[in-house]
């Protein structure tokens, strides 16, 4: 399986959102098993690049801009960095990491897109879109919700029920709603390109289920079922102010749909890495292997190459071997609900404790089906397997060469059957590791290398060379040996797997360079001298299993708390009177500014069809002031001037505050005149 190999290797992995942070469902459905993968590849000299980068465009970012008070720029350029940093720190090795808000990746999507429509690909037609009279812009699917129409859950998007994974169409939704404004859209035509993805069934449907059944079950099983319900035109086109202008005249204010534009940035960062991407993207002697979670099956396997086929001059990808959710302690992994598992917070709680988390995770991997990570099985695994098995068997070899050889591997004797089968155990290990990886089975390979640590340990624990030693110190020779090559073989072997782990393995045994084709009977020669003997892994207690399981009770305690929130208590009652002293006008901020030295206040300039004045404002924490600028507000005039630091207000603007701590701007539907009297 080692010899018959493509010419070089493009690997991609999915293109991590960038409004929140990396999570242990990204890592199991995506990157540690592709990290594995690459690492393995390159252990076996193979040509092999391996692609990701920030998807930065879409409207969950514009949707966490305005929760945070920022531009879309702003939040991506946050996340972007945070999630890098959290690769970099445990250990996941790309070629490149590149974004999409870069200038490479507008050029190289905007020319795929001009490709397809010169080509004729593309079909152009009026729709009806949702349409927010509020705040006057089209809705993207994301920005609505509803009640799903097949489980009744209140809370669906316009593209997906989260609850029962349905895909929808906004119009299919029971009840929509703005997620802006809150106010029932309304349908208004707008133009856009769409993909026929009908065109391409029969092509995708050969290529799939024909050329490929050595694909993952769960992968062939959800193409089926789309192209079973029959395939449709898919928009390749938004209106919104976030993401790749439409390249076309008169396309002012539409962009590339997110899903159109992410997966090119696989080509756009292989153009920034090499400039021989070409031959990556272009080569029929290139295995292209796409790495995902369940989520992005259909994008990966029916969109995506449909793109690519269109297009004419790509190669399209040999497997996509796409992994199922992995849910935490019993429930699906949350990140609205804080009901995650948040990689940066476990490097700070779990310091140089990168390995442990690899080896949880790959051990329980969702490869065709959903599976639960648990902080006890977390523990169990790392005590009683990483330390009880690889670590102790690693430990003994090393020790009991210190203690009685001073630290050199020492000349082995005659050995006996049973020992020459352990030593051909090492090829036959890596044969079955490699041939497990080859097929993306990742458990399995993990297996078998934790295998040949449990062969070290039976033969340790039947040899007894501690009691032996007062015999027969040759006879002890022989079975330190034997140890120590296993030993080196799982110092190689576990490179793709455990990379510190490895890292330390190798330091402690002063192995040479020695790669996976590379391994035999003997790969540490008598006389060889050892490094110092040091622990490969520590325990985890109980109080730092109990601490991480405390704060996901504390997150669901919040959550559910702020899902019971109640509206605050009605104050005490005025008199109509009172109520009439207000004079309540339409306005529209002209200008803002941060005042110095505040977190929360905002000085504002505002027509109030009376005059123009200064209102001091604390909403800073909630809106930019690009953000506000140019809105229409409700304010009270007639409030009395009050200095703020140092500033002098005169009025106050209204806002309300939903029971999750948002500030919605209160203002007139469909617009009104500044200086409008409110009654």
């Amino acid at each position: 399986m080692m010899n018959s190999t493509p010419k070089r290797y493009l690997i991609t992995a999915a293109l991590p959102y960038a409004n929140g942070p990396l999570h242990i469902g990204h890592l199991a459905g995506v990157y540690v098993p592709a990290d594995v993968y690459v690492r393995y590849l390159k252990e076996c000299g193979r040509d092999v690049i391996w692609i990701c980068g920030s998807d930065e465009h879409g409207v969950p970012i514009t949707i966490r801009a305005q929760k945070e008070g920022c531009t879309p720029q702003q939040v991506v350029d946050k996340y972007h960095a945070i999630i890098k940093k959290s690769f970099e720190d445990f250990g996941i090795e790309f070629s490149i990491y590149s974004r999409t808000s870069n200038p490479t990746h507008y050029k190289t999507a905007q020319e795929f897109f001009l490709k397809l429509y010169e080509q004729g690909v593309f079909i152009e037609q009026e729709s009806d879109q949702y349409y927010d009279p509020e705040v006057g812009q089209f809705l993207a699917d994301r920005y609505i919700t509803g009640t799903c129409p097949h489980c009744q859950n209140p809370n669906a998007y316009g593209d997906q029920c989260e609850r029962c994974g349905t895909s929808l169409n906004a119009t299919d939704l029971i009840n929509p709603k703005s997620a802006i404004s809150g106010a029932k859209p309304v349908l208004k035509k707008t133009k856009h390109w769409y993909l026929p993805l009908d065109k391409y069934q029969h092509f995708l449907e050969e290529w799939i289920l024909k050329e490929h059944p050595e694909w993952k079950t769960n992968v062939v099983g959800q193409c089926r079922s789309w192209f079973d319900a029959g395939l449709h035109p898919r928009a390749v086109s938004r209106d919104l102010p976030w993401g790749v202008p439409i390249p076309l005249p008169n396309s002012e204010g539409k962009v590339l749909y997110v899903w159109f534009d992410a997966p090119i940035g696989y080509i756009s960062a292989t153009k920034e890495l090499t400039p021989d991407w070409e031959t990556y993207w272009k080569s029929p002697d290139t295995k292209m292997v796409h790495f995902i979670g369940k989520d992005n099956i259909v994008f990966h396997c029916i969109v995506f190459p449909s793109m690519l086929h269109a297009h004419g001059e790509f190669i399209l990808p040999d497997n996509v071997p796409a992994n199922e959710f992995l849910n935490l302690e019993g429930e699906k992994l949350s990140t609205s609900r804080n009901w995650a598992v948040w990689l940066h917070e476990y490097l700070e709680d779990f310091p140089g404790k990168q390995d442990a988390l690899r080896y949880a995770l790959m051990a329980n991997l969702p490869e065709t089906k959903d599976n639960d990570f648990t902080w006890k099985d977390f523990q169990s695994r790392n005590n009683s397997e990483l330390v009880g098995i690889l670590g102790n068997f690693f430990n003994r070899a090393i020790v009991l060469t210190e203690k009685y050889f001073d630290g050199a591997v020492p000349q082995k004797g005659a050995l006996d059957a049973e020992e020459v089968e352990y030593l051909e155990q090492i090829v036959k290990q890596r044969e079955a590791i490699c041939e497990a990886l080859e097929s993306y089975r990742f458990r399995d390979a993990l297996k078998e290398y934790m295998q040949l640590a449990r062969l070290g340990n039976k033969y340790l624990a039947d040899r007894e060379p501690w009691k032996v030693i007062k015999s027969d110190k040759e006879r002890v020779a022989s079975i330190v040996y034997v140890s120590l090559q296993l030993a080196a073989a799982l110092s190689v072997l576990g490179r793709p797997f455990l990379p510190f782990a490895a890292k330390k393995m190798t330091q402690m045994l002063q192995l040479p360079e020695i790669h996976w084709a590379d391994l035999s009977t003997e790969l540490l020669p008598s006389g060889h001298k050892l490094g110092k003997a040091e622990l490969l892994f520590e325990r985890i207690e109980d109080a730092a299993i109990e601490a991480q399981i405390e704060r996901l009770r504390k997150n669901a305690e919040a959550n559910a708390q702020q899902q019971n929130a109640t509206a605050a208590p009605a104050k005490d009652d005025i008199t109509f009177e009172q109520f009439e002293a207000l004079d309540l006008r339409i306005g529209t901020v002209l200008e803002a500014e941060r005042i110095p030295k505040t977190q929360k206040l905002l000085k504002l300039l505002v027509d109030t069809g009376i005059d123009k004045r200064i209102i001091v404002s604390g909403i800073a924490e909630y809106f930019t002031p690009e953000t506000i600028i140019g809105k229409q507000v409700t304010v009270i005039v007639n409030l009395a001037p009050r200095k703020i630091k140092g500033v002098e207000s005169h009025g106050m603007l209204l806002f309300a505050q939903s029971g999750d701590g948002v500030l919605h701007i209160m203002h007139p539907e469909g617009g009104a005149e500044n200086g409008s009297k409110i009654s």
